[in-house]
């Protein structure tokens, strides 16, 4: 009780003081719990950091890729700068669902607003969620808003909960056997993984023999990717993007003639163009005994340069781009890109003479 002068005594003084203090600590604790257990992608399988570093580059970006290794992996954004002066970023992750890449377009146009819009359509033959592990090397990585929401309740398998998105500490509480140095290491920072997007691998592994396509029952791509497709589309009419959609050069997973019909009908109804590199892989100079580091499932980074060439000159030659190489600010933010790509190649080659393969970027890394 208070005293009868009215002062509180020093009883009721530190008790509300000291609970607030245990609601801090006990919050404080919470948070760093969680951003020690949840996945820190720096080894092994990086694709779950490649989301969020899209936040932290600074450059205006008038291209911007959308899709899953398709593009992440077989397109190099530096080059597109050094041949062309096009600033671009690869909004990519693996196994990136349609509705995922609309989101993320969502949410790209809440910080910019690119010229063009390139869509990877792989993707399109997936027309429900594939599996918890790749939701969230996608989501996770988003920043909060409205489309970060939409993405999750669009992409969730039965057994997720979106409680466990908003609090990742309840998916990830159980990760205490599995802390490495790593986790430490980043639980407050993560290393760079990719260059605006592109995912380097410098190691060659050429191109070998694929099994034969199984047939399928039914061959209409899906009502849900193709309806998020037409929102894609929607979404770049309303805010004046130019929209391309393509088909990577590589062979496999395999991509059938009949979804190719249906992507291509599609494209001419809706007044877009729509271009199969498949059949264009003599025209981009590809040679898939030199130019795959994994027999041939994604491009190394000769290959990936010479699709950026390729595509780079459709890119300038069909749409008003700004050659950034002549803008002062823009030119030195790339210069950092530019360095951390060279150093980046640089030490894989290294690593490469070394030890004949890459054994802190190959599958055998750890995975964080």
């Amino acid at each position: 009780m208070s005293r009868k002068d009215g002062k509180l005594t020093t009883r009721e003084v530190l008790f509300p003081l000291c609970t607030l203090f245990s609601i801090v600590l006990t919050v404080f604790a919470l948070w760093f719990l969680q951003k020690l257990l949840v996945p820190k992608y720096q080894k092994g399988v990086v694709e779950g950091s490649m989301i969020a570093e899209y936040y932290d580059s600074e450059e205006p970006h008038e291209v911007i890729f959308l899709g899953d290794c398709e593009v992440y992996e077989n397109i190099s954004t530096v080059e597109l700068f050094r041949e062309y002066g096009i600033s671009s970023y690869i909004r990519g992750s693996a196994q990136q669902l349609t509705w995922q890449s609309y989101y993320l377009l969502e949410d790209t146009l809440r910080h910019e607003t690119p010229r063009v819009v390139v869509f990877n359509v792989l993707a399109l033959k997936y027309g429900e969620p594939q599996s918890e592990s790749y939701n969230r090397m996608t989501l996770d990585g988003m920043e909060w808003s409205s489309s970060k929401w939409n993405a999750i309740e669009a992409s969730m398998t039965e057994d997720e909960n979106m409680i466990d998105y908003v609090f990742p500490l309840l998916r990830y509480h159980s990760r205490w056997s599995e802390l490495t140095a790593t986790d430490f290491e980043h639980v407050f920072s993560r290393d760079r993984v990719t260059v605006n997007g592109y995912y380097m691998r410098t190691d060659v592994l050429p191109e070998g023999p694929f099994p034969d396509p199984t047939p399928l029952a039914d061959y209409t791509l899906p009502e849900t990717s193709m309806e998020y497709l037409s929102r894609i589309v929607d979404l770049c009419r309303e805010n004046d993007i130019e929209l391309v959609l393509i088909k990577a050069p590589t062979l496999y997973p395999y991509w059938y003639e009949q979804w190719d019909d249906q992507v291509r009908d599609f494209a001419e109804a809706n007044g877009i163009p729509y271009i199969n590199y498949i059949y264009l892989r003599d025209q981009i100079g590809l040679d898939m005994s030199a130019d795959t580091y994994d027999a041939g499932l994604h491009l190394n980074l000769s290959g990936a340069e010479k699709f950026a060439d390729y595509i780079g000159e459709y890119l300038v030659n069909h749409y008003e781009l700004t050659d950034f190489r002549q803008v002062v600010d823009v030119a030195q933010m790339w210069e950092d890109d530019i360095s951390f790509y060279d150093a980046l190649s640089d030490a894989q080659n290294a690593e490469l003479a070394q030890y004949g393969e890459l054994r802190s970027w190959g599958a055998n890394a750890i995975e964080n």
